[in-house]
C-alpha cells in the first residue's frame, strides 16, 4: 500500500460530505448560528493550519466558530525566554543549538537569527541528539541544546540528558522550556470570560500522555472534548463527535485518533520524561501569564546540564524577567483565542513572515501564519467567543 493510498480514506470528499451534513444537523439541533455560533477550540497549532489549508473553517455550519487555542510551543514562549536564550548564546565560548523555527522568534534584544549575524555561534539542528554530537566533536566549547515543545517533543530532550550523562559529557547542557498541555487549558476554563463549548485536542501530544490528562476538562468543567488526527476527515469526525455529545448532554474523552493515540500513552516517553525532569512552580505563556506547574525543569539529579543554573540566569536569577510585548502586537489575544489574527492591527503589514514581530507569524504552527498563509489579509471581525 502507498502512502497516497493510506491517506485516500482521510480526504474523502464523499465521507467529508456526510460529516459536514452530520454537522450542519448538530449545529442546528444546537441552535448554533452565526451572530450566536458554538466556539469550539483546536487546541493544537497543526490543526489550525490544516483547518485552513482545507478550507474546513469555511466548509462548516456558519454557526460553527473555530477558536485557535495556545497549541504552539513557539508561539507562547514569553520575550523574557527569547531575550535569556540570547544572552545565553553570546556567551564566550558558548555554542547555542536550535531547532529551526525557534530561529526567528523576536524578542527585545533580537532573534536567535539576528544574534548569530551579530557573531553568536547558533546553529540548527533537527534532534537534541544533534546536539549531542557537536558536544562529543567540540570539547573545547560548551554546548547548549535550547529544548522547546510541549510533551511531545519532552521525550527525545529526557533522553539526550541521560545519554549525556552515561557518556559522562561535561561541556553540554540544556536550556529547558518544555511545557505541558493540560495546565493553560485549565487557566482558560477557570476565567469567568471563557465560553468555549468544547475541544479539538492535539494527537501528537496525546499519543505521548494518553487521555487521563484530559479528564478534568469533562469531568469538572462539562465540556467536551475529542483528540483528533490532521486529515480533514479527522477533523471533521472529532467536531462531530463533540457536537454530538453536546447534543446529548454529555461531556466525556473521546478518541478520534485511535490508530495512533492509545489511551494510556506511551510508557516509556512517560517514564524518560519523569526520571529527568519535574514540574516547576509555575511558567510564563505569552498572553496568558504564569500558570502554575505549567513547565517542566530539570532535576537536581542533572543539575550540571542545566543551563539556567550553570550560567544563573532564567528563573531563579536575580534581574527581573517581565518583559513587555512589543507596542501594538496582539499576540496574547490571539494565543488566547480573544482575538482573530487579522483583528490585530500589524497583521498583513507590519507583520508578515518575511518580517514577524510576534511568534505567531514566525512558527510554522502559528494561527498568524495559518492566517496569511491560507486566507491572506482579509480583514475579519473580533471573535464574539471571548476564550479568556
Amino acid at each position: 500500500m502507498t502512502e497516497t493510498d493510506h491517506i485516500a480514506p482521510f480526504r474523502d470528499p464523499a465521507r467529508a460530505a456526510a460529516l459536514l451534513a452530520r454537522i450542519a444537523r448538530l449545529a442546528d439541533q444546537l441552535g448554533a448560528t452565526p451572530e450566536a455560533p458554538l466556539p469550539i477550540m483546536e487546541i493544537c497549532g497543526g490543526h489550525t493550519h490544516a483547518i485552513f489549508r482545507y478550507g474546513l473553517d469555511r466548509l462548516v455550519h456558519p454557526g460553527i466558530e473555530f477558536v485557535h487555542g495556545p497549541g504552539c510551543p513557539v508561539c507562547v514562549l514569553p520575550m523574557a525566554r527569547v531575550d535569556e536564550c540570547v544572552a545565553l548564546a553570546e556567551q564566550p565560548n558558548v555554542t547555542m543549538t536550535s531547532f529551526g523555527d525557534a530561529m526567528r522568534v523576536p524578542g527585545h534584544r533580537g532573534s536567535l537569527i539576528e544574534a548569530r549575524a551579530r557573531g553568536a555561534d547558533i546553529r540548527i539542528v533537527y534532534s537534541p541528539l544533534d546536539a549531542l554530537a557537536l558536544a562529543r566533536r567540540m570539547p573545547d566549547r560548551e554546548i547548549i541544546f535550547f529544548g522547546l515543545g510541549f510533551e511531545t517533543t519532552t521525550p527525545a530532550t529526557a533522553l539526550a540528558l541521560l545519554q549525556a550523562e552515561r557518556e559522562g559529557l561535561t561541556n553540554f547542557s540544556l536550556f529547558c522550556n518544555h511545557i505541558t498541555v493540560p495546565p493553560p487549558l485549565r487557566a482558560l476554563l477557570e476565567d469567568p470570560a471563557c465560553r468555549l463549548h468544547g475541544f479539538i485536542g492535539p494527537g501528537h501530544v496525546s499519543m505521548v500522555i494518553g487521555l487521563a490528562p484530559y479528564r478534568f476538562i469533562a469531568e469538572e468543567f462539562r465540556r467536551p472534548i475529542a483528540i483528533a488526527g490532521f486529515e480533514p476527515i479527522d477533523l471533521l469526525h472529532a467536531l462531530c463527535m463533540v457536537l454530538t455529545q453536546r447534543a446529548e448532554g454529555r461531556a466525556e474523552v473521546e478518541n478520534q485518533y485511535g490508530r495512533v493515540v492509545p489511551p494510556h500513552g506511551n510508557t516509556r516517553a512517560l517514564e524518560a520524561i519523569e526520571t529527568v525532569f519535574e514540574p516547576r512552580e509555575r511558567f510564563e505563556w505569552r498572553g496568558l501569564g504564569e500558570i502554575d506547574h505549567s513547565g517542566l525543569r530539570i532535576r537536581p539529579r542533572f543539575t550540571r546540564f542545566d543551563a539556567e543554573a550553570r550560567y544563573g540566569i532564567g528563573y531563579g536569577a536575580s534581574a527581573p524577567r517581565n518583559v513587555p510585548e512589543i507596542p501594538g502586537a496582539r499576540c496574547g489575544d490571539v494565543v488566547k483565542g480573544a482575538l482573530k489574527p487579522p483583528s490585530c492591527p500589524l497583521f498583513g503589514t507590519v507583520c508578515t513572515p518575511r518580517t514577524p514581530v510576534g511568534a505567531l507569524m514566525v512558527s510554522s504552527e502559528g494561527a498568524c501564519a495559518a492566517y496569511h498563509q491560507y486566507a491572506g489579509s482579509r480583514p475579519e471581525a473580533p471573535s464574539p467567543a471571548r476564550a479568556a
